[in-house]
């Protein structure tokens, strides 16, 4: 068995689709970009527990990226970009594997 590795994830873009919140949304004048993150935000995933979340991380967007974390601290891609399932105010994520 190789040993593991730790995982950085870069806050990339938070995007925010007003189009879509005017259309759907219910108050949308409410509704502001994702408030749980800024451009630039960098958590690390220790090495040796790739399934807990990273202190302040927001819990739905690790539920959407927690697989390709645990696969890329074994030995999995490189590089990714994920984002989470919020349709109206996404999160872009770089993950990386750190060597």
């Amino acid at each position: 068995m190789g040993r593991n590795h730790a995982v950085r994830i870069t806050v990339q873009k938070r995007l925010f689709h007003q189009d879509l919140i005017e259309a759907y949304a219910d108050h949308p004048e409410s509704w502001t970009p994702c408030p749980e993150f800024a451009e630039g935000d960098v958590f690390v995933v220790g090495p040796d527990a790739p399934w807990d979340k990273p202190e302040g991380f927001c819990g739905w967007a690790w539920a959407d990226m927690q697989k390709m974390v645990w696969s890329m601290s074994r030995g999995g891609p490189q590089r990714f970009v994920t984002c989470c399932t919020d349709g109206y105010r996404p999160v872009v994520f770089l993950l990386e594997r750190i060597d």
